[in-house]
């Protein structure tokens, strides 16, 4: 299958059109709007990488508002449907509501949310939802501050994730989907402690597997608490039962608790697989559009764009990217017990999650 139907008529796309070698369609696009962050989680960028003397990308080399948008908008001919703002942390980002404005006001966006790790949303949630924010995700691995320590890299405390919680609330940017990722012998035993603590409110709790991103983050399957597990363990005390998806090709299990005080979902990258339905690109700080969480690297946009190529040649790479897409990593690392050497794989920190 391939991109059938692009027309010459003021370059709009048939974005039904738009689909990748396996047939699946271009529906979201996460952009990266820095590679910097001010936590320093172990599986991200840990701190003995990332230290003070390390640099960052220069402000030149990162894609500018304009850059992001006209990227956005081509991608959204071609099919997107949900942007993600994501970073490194994108509430470190000077100005992001300008670029929430400008993502808002493309045509036919139906969904537009970002994934921060919340220390900053006080003093940004109000004018983000103003700017045209519809949603937020927000990090936050165990309510404990010793393990919460262990898993921010020494920065931040719980308190102040759940504080900009409430200010997402507050501004209209609820519910809130709260992240979790889950690892054997670190947080595990924090799994029905969250699930108390946020049932009742309206926001979403998500359990992630912890999985083998990027290059950094010493994994091995034995770390990884599978998501069978972690629904047994809360179902045990609070119990649950499935629910529907919400779209096709979500990649969260969703159930919600038995006595109706809200729902939990589970992401199982690593035990069951979902490539076959994700519809995911994604576009770095630097301007590379990334196919798969798991790529070794992307399609250099920043260079085209600023040699001034038109939004016709534009579209074009950005729909070549897509429909030559074979990206089914999860499968594969499952298929063969294990994952891709390490250096094989884009950091996390540049695309988001």
């Amino acid at each position: 299958m391939g991109l059938r139907g692009l027309t010459g008529q003021g370059g709009t796309a048939a974005a039904a059109e738009l689909r990748d070698t396996r047939g699946r369609p271009l529906r979201d696009l996460r952009i990266s709007v820095t590679d910097r962050c001010n936590f320093r989680c172990p599986y991200c960028m840990p701190a003995e990488v990332f230290g003070e003397d390390y640099r960052f990308l220069p402000r030149k080399d990162i894609l500018r508002f304009e850059e992001v948008l006209r990227v956005a908008r081509l991608a959204v001919e071609l099919g997107a449907t949900k942007l993600r703002i994501t970073g490194g942390e994108p509430l470190v980002r000077a100005n992001l509501s300008d670029l929430v404005a400008g993502l808002a006001a493309i045509p036919g966006v139906a969904d537009l949310a970002l994934t921060t790790n919340g220390v900053l949303l006080p003093g940004q949630a109000a004018a983000l939802a103003g700017a045209g924010l519809q949603r937020v995700t927000v990090s936050l691995d165990s309510l404990r501050p010793e393990v919460f320590q262990h898993t921010s890299g020494g920065r931040g405390e719980p308190e102040q994730v759940l504080a900009g919680i409430a200010a997402a609330e507050a501004a209209g940017l609820g519910p809130v989907k709260i992240n979790c990722v889950v690892q054997r012998d670190v947080n595990q035993d924090d799994v029905v402690a969250l699930a108390r603590h946020f049932r009742g409110t309206g926001h979403i709790l998500r359990f992630i597997e912890f999985m083998d991103v990027g290059t950094m983050n010493a994994w091995r399957l034995e770390q990884v608490v599978p998501a069978r597990e972690i629904i047994e363990r809360i179902d045990a005390e609070f119990p649950l039962e499935p629910v529907d998806p919400n779209y096709s090709g979500e990649v969260a299990r969703r159930y919600r608790y038995r006595d109706g005080s809200g729902e939990i979902g589970v992401i199982a990258s690593v035990t069951e697989p979902f490539c076959g339905g994700c519809t995911r690109a994604r576009l770095s700080a630097e301007g590379e559009l990334v196919t798969c969480l798991f790529a070794k690297g992307g399609r250099d946009l920043k260079t085209p764009l600023r040699a001034g190529v038109s939004d016709a040649t534009l579209r074009e790479m950005i729909a070549g990217t897509w429909t030559e897409r074979e990206d089914r990593y999860s499968e594969e690392r499952s298929e063969k017990a294990g994952p891709r050497k390490a250096g094989e794989r884009i950091e996390m920190y540049r695309i988001g999650g």
